[in-house]
Protein backbone atom coordinates (compact mmCIF):
# COMPACT_ATOMS: atom_id res chain seq x y z
CA UNK A 1 0.00 0.00 0.00
CA UNK A 2 2.96 2.05 0.52
CA UNK A 3 3.62 2.33 -3.67
CA UNK A 4 0.07 2.83 -4.01
CA UNK A 5 -0.18 5.85 -1.31
CA UNK A 6 3.23 7.51 -3.87
CA UNK A 7 1.61 6.82 -6.95
CA UNK A 8 -1.40 8.83 -5.71
CA UNK A 9 0.85 11.49 -4.99
CA UNK A 10 2.59 11.25 -8.12
CA UNK A 11 -0.48 11.75 -9.89
CA UNK A 12 -1.46 14.98 -7.52
CA UNK A 13 1.70 16.16 -8.00
CA UNK A 14 1.98 15.55 -12.03
CA UNK A 15 -2.03 16.75 -12.11
CA UNK A 16 -0.55 20.17 -10.65
CA UNK A 17 2.43 20.46 -12.86
CA UNK A 18 0.35 19.77 -15.79
CA UNK A 19 -2.33 22.48 -15.23
CA UNK A 20 -0.45 25.22 -14.13
CA UNK A 21 2.14 24.57 -16.96
CA UNK A 22 5.18 24.33 -14.19
CA UNK A 23 8.25 22.87 -14.51
CA UNK A 24 8.64 20.03 -11.18
CA UNK A 25 11.69 21.36 -8.66
CA UNK A 26 12.88 20.67 -5.52
CA UNK A 27 10.78 23.39 -4.15
CA UNK A 28 7.62 22.06 -5.78
CA UNK A 29 8.34 18.73 -3.82
CA UNK A 30 8.80 20.52 -0.01
CA UNK A 31 5.90 22.89 -1.01
CA UNK A 32 3.45 19.93 -1.62
CA UNK A 33 4.94 17.76 1.31
CA UNK A 34 5.01 20.46 3.72
CA UNK A 35 1.02 19.75 5.33
CA UNK A 36 1.72 15.84 4.87
CA UNK A 37 3.05 13.91 7.25
CA UNK A 38 3.98 10.68 4.83
CA UNK A 39 6.80 8.18 5.43
CA UNK A 40 10.53 8.99 3.23
CA UNK A 41 10.10 5.91 1.20
CA UNK A 42 6.68 6.63 -0.11
CA UNK A 43 7.66 10.31 -0.81
CA UNK A 44 11.02 9.29 -2.64
CA UNK A 45 8.91 6.80 -4.70
CA UNK A 46 6.78 9.47 -5.75
CA UNK A 47 9.49 12.19 -6.28
CA UNK A 48 11.53 9.70 -8.75
CA UNK A 49 8.14 8.73 -10.35
CA UNK A 50 7.17 12.72 -10.86
CA UNK A 51 11.16 13.59 -12.13
CA UNK A 52 11.23 10.18 -14.41
CA UNK A 53 8.03 11.43 -15.98
CA UNK A 54 8.87 14.84 -16.36
CA UNK A 55 12.20 14.14 -17.42
CA UNK A 56 11.05 11.88 -20.39
CA UNK A 57 7.40 13.66 -20.62
CA UNK A 58 7.91 14.11 -24.96
CA UNK A 59 8.70 10.28 -25.68
CA UNK A 60 5.99 8.82 -23.29
CA UNK A 61 3.68 11.59 -24.91
CA UNK A 62 4.35 10.29 -28.11
CA UNK A 63 4.19 6.55 -26.97
CA UNK A 64 0.84 7.36 -25.60
CA UNK A 65 -0.44 9.03 -28.42
CA UNK A 66 0.52 6.40 -31.26
CA UNK A 67 -1.20 3.69 -28.76
CA UNK A 68 -4.23 5.93 -27.88
CA UNK A 69 -5.19 5.49 -31.84
CA UNK A 70 -7.39 8.84 -32.64
CA UNK A 71 -6.63 10.49 -29.22
CA UNK A 72 -4.88 13.26 -29.20
CA UNK A 73 -2.95 14.02 -25.72
CA UNK A 74 -4.53 17.53 -24.81
CA UNK A 75 -7.90 15.39 -25.82
CA UNK A 76 -7.63 13.60 -22.96
CA UNK A 77 -8.72 14.12 -19.02
CA UNK A 78 -6.07 15.71 -17.10
CA UNK A 79 -6.39 13.17 -15.05
CA UNK A 80 -6.50 10.29 -17.27
CA UNK A 81 -3.68 11.85 -19.13
CA UNK A 82 -1.24 11.99 -16.45
CA UNK A 83 -2.22 8.24 -14.65
CA UNK A 84 -1.44 7.19 -18.05
CA UNK A 85 2.09 9.04 -18.48
CA UNK A 86 3.39 7.90 -14.52
CA UNK A 87 2.13 4.44 -15.45
CA UNK A 88 3.97 4.49 -19.16
CA UNK A 89 6.74 5.72 -17.18
CA UNK A 90 7.37 3.04 -15.09
CA UNK A 91 6.17 0.29 -18.20
CA UNK A 92 9.66 1.93 -20.28
CA UNK A 93 12.01 2.64 -17.36
CA UNK A 94 11.50 0.72 -14.41
CA UNK A 95 12.24 -2.77 -15.56
CA UNK A 96 12.24 -3.63 -11.66
CA UNK A 97 8.53 -2.96 -11.80
CA UNK A 98 6.18 -6.01 -13.17
CA UNK A 99 3.84 -4.25 -15.51
CA UNK A 100 1.15 -6.29 -14.56
CA UNK A 101 1.57 -4.26 -11.43
CA UNK A 102 1.55 -0.97 -12.91
CA UNK A 103 -0.92 -1.62 -15.12
CA UNK A 104 -3.57 -2.68 -11.99
CA UNK A 105 -1.97 0.21 -9.93
CA UNK A 106 -2.91 2.60 -12.63
CA UNK A 107 -6.51 0.96 -13.22
CA UNK A 108 -7.26 1.02 -9.54
CA UNK A 109 -5.54 5.07 -9.38
CA UNK A 110 -7.93 6.11 -12.44
CA UNK A 111 -11.43 4.32 -10.58
CA UNK A 112 -10.73 6.21 -7.17
CA UNK A 113 -9.60 9.86 -9.39
CA UNK A 114 -11.59 9.72 -12.43
CA UNK A 115 -14.43 8.75 -14.26
CA UNK A 116 -16.21 5.97 -14.45
CA UNK A 117 -15.26 4.81 -17.97
CA UNK A 118 -11.50 5.63 -17.78
CA UNK A 119 -10.34 2.47 -15.88
CA UNK A 120 -11.06 0.92 -19.41
CA UNK A 121 -9.46 3.48 -21.14
CA UNK A 122 -6.31 3.36 -19.02
CA UNK A 123 -6.32 -0.37 -19.66
CA UNK A 124 -6.76 -0.39 -23.24
CA UNK A 125 -4.05 1.73 -23.63
CA UNK A 126 -1.31 0.76 -21.16
CA UNK A 127 -1.95 -2.76 -22.22
CA UNK A 128 -1.20 -1.67 -26.00
CA UNK A 129 2.58 -0.16 -24.10
CA UNK A 130 3.43 -3.07 -22.12
CA UNK A 131 3.03 -4.91 -25.11
CA UNK A 132 5.04 -3.26 -27.49
CA UNK A 133 7.70 -1.47 -24.53
CA UNK A 134 10.64 0.07 -26.74
CA UNK A 135 11.81 3.70 -26.18
CA UNK A 136 12.11 5.26 -29.31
Amino acid sequence: MKRRRAREYALQILFQLDVTDSKSNDNLFEDFWENINEEDDVKEFAKDIVRGTRENIDTIDEIIKKAAEHWTIDRMAVVDRNILRAATYELLYRPDIPPSVTINEAIDISKKYSTEDSSSFINGILDKISKNRRIP
